[in-house]
């Protein structure tokens, strides 16, 4: 099974996908509640140099809230990690988790609906990007 779906970028500057990538996921009814910059990181704590890569953390509000409802731990798998990183110079992947195999492990039916919801969601914003 595949945790994620991606598509690359060439041309533009990363932040400017960065912005593409917020817009995409409001459209969505996403927004992004944590940021995780990799390559600040690694370089803080391990002083390795990375290509630009940050993990942006999305959540649309409506859908956490029904999935909370349904299985009050999922939070532990919550938001959904979007990632966007320079893979080689001026090339830049998007990539995001599939929620479906997230939630897979999770022994709930009233979890498959909701998280193939999402996924569709998070198709269309990485499709629109």
């Amino acid at each position: 099974m595949t945790y994620f779906q991606s598509k690359t970028i060439s041309g533009q500057a990363f932040h400017a996908v960065r912005e593409k990538t917020e817009a995409a996921l409001k459209a969505e009814g996403f927004g992004v509640l944590t940021e995780i910059d990799i390559q600040a990181t690694m370089k803080k704590k391990l002083d390795k140099t990375y290509n630009p890569y940050l993990i942006l953390g999305a959540c649309n509000p409506v859908f956490a809230d029904k999935v909370l409802q349904a299985e009050p731990n999922i939070g532990a798998l919550l938001p959904c990690n979007v990632t966007l990183r320079e893979i080689e110079n001026g090339v830049i992947e998007v990539a995001i988790m599939d929620p479906s195999a997230a939630m897979a492990a999770v022994d709930n039916p009233a979890i498959k609906p909701l998280a193939e919801e999402v996924k569709e969601k998070l198709l269309r914003a990485l499709a629109s990007i």
